[in-house]
């Protein structure tokens, strides 16, 4: 299915790597005007921008922490008053820090629990706010698997995907009037730098568990992401699509 967003602004928090650059760039080359989110890597950002050099004047990128409130409020004022209307939201940021509970820093579980979950509140907070008055809007968020099935040595990334998907299931019922929908999309082990710190003979033992056999690409996230974004999909809400290979 091709998806035309021409006319529409789509915010992408992590929007410039792994995942979360991949939906950006496909919706840059669907016509949509797009908002990147990063924290940190100014390098990958930079790399980022040139490469899509050619889509310049329908991208703008911004960098804040979505764990601080007060600049995601700061950011989508300005999105609102540089671009008007915001009709999609896609919220690709998170962290990981792995550890067994028993080991597990106090700070490892407050910074995990702070970017995926309060990040993802703040986020969707105020993109509903944008969306309110127009009367429809599109929020997606990236959870993941390990929410619903828990996996040892990552308790803090666990619980807060599973948070994630009871808020959106949660927001889902306050803006449906408002012809707002709220999904989350749930990739399971894709080949992404959020991965590959993890050990090669880690990796082989995961693959082997996937009935597909093999771990997906980032271009295999985006079009449900897409989808989900479209006026399409305007029956869904509240839901969890799962791209796992049969997790």
């Amino acid at each position: 299915m091709k998806f035309d967003f021409k006319g529409q602004t789509a915010v992408v928090t992590g929007g410039t790597r792994g995942i979360g650059r991949a939906v950006s760039e496909a919706f840059l080359k669907s016509g949509a005007k797009v908002i990147a989110t990063y924290r940190s890597n100014d390098e990958e950002a930079q790399k980022f921008i040139e490469t899509n050099s050619a889509h310049a004047e329908y991208l703008d990128i911004h960098k804040f922490d979505v764990t601080h409130y007060d600049k995601v409020e700061t950011f989508f004022k300005e999105v609102e008053s540089k671009h008007g209307a915001l009709q999609i939201v896609v919220v690709s940021s998170g962290i990981r820090a792995d550890s067994i509970v028993g080991m597990m820093k106090t700070e490892d579980w407050r910074n995990v629990i702070d970017t995926n979950l309060t990040g993802t509140f703040n986020i969707c907070k105020l993109s509903v706010q944008c969306m309110m008055g127009q009367k429809y809007g599109r929020i997606i968020t990236l959870t993941s698997p390990i929410g619903k099935f828990g996996f040892a040595g990552q308790a803090n990334y666990a619980a807060s995907k599973a948070g994630q998907v009871a808020l959106v299931k949660s927001l889902s019922k306050e803006v449906a009037s408002r012809k707002i929908t709220v999904n989350c999309v749930s990739p399971g082990f894709i080949d992404t730098d959020f991965i590959s710190d993890l050990p090669d003979e880690q990796k082989n033992a995961y693959k082997q568990k996937i009935p597909l056999k093999r771990f997906g690409s980032a271009q295999d996230v985006v079009a449900p992401v897409l989808f989900l974004a479209s006026k399409e999909s305007s029956y869904i809400t509240g839901s969890v699509l799962e791209v796992t290979g049969g997790l």
